[in-house]
């Protein structure tokens, strides 16, 4: 418990958030209206995008760290901090918080808090994920 690790970065880009609002069929008017007079009416100047779309972004930094030992994800708990735009780079921060071993001697459950930042170092997500992961052989 307590090791922490950085993911790489990632930039948000238009093109990601109209694929998302697309794919999604997110059709709010907050993600897919870039009308400047409109936006500055709804008190928004910068294309703001979906807290989903962080969130998958996150699991994307992170998933090279565990993809051998991933198994399941069973919970996790997600928490809004701040907006996120078009333009801003992300990366996670993540600290195992809680590890249990499970009644078969071959896998353990861990719980990361996952901590996304923008380039300014603010938090604008933090979720708890808790995985299924596969455990290290013992040494004999």
């Amino acid at each position: 418990m307590g090791t922490r690790f950085h993911t790489k970065k990632r930039t948000v880009t238009e093109t990601d958030l109209v694929n998302f609002v697309n794919l999604t069929w997110l059709t709010e008017e907050l993600f897919g209206n870039a009308d400047p007079q409109d936006r500055a009416r709804m008190g928004i100047t910068g294309r703001v995008v979906p807290g989903g779309l962080v969130y998958t972004f996150a699991e994307g930094l992170v998933a090279p760290s565990f993809q051998a030992a991933g198994m399941a994800f069973l919970n996790a708990e997600i928490d809004m901090q701040g907006p996120t735009f078009v333009g801003d780079t992300l990366h996670v921060a993540c600290e195992v918080i809680e590890q249990h071993a499970t009644s078969k001697p071959d896998r353990g459950l861990v719980r990361t808090r996952n901590t996304v930042l923008n380039q300014q170092g603010q938090a604008v997500l933090v979720y708890t994920p808790l995985r299924m992961m596969r455990r290290r052989a013992s040494a004999q």
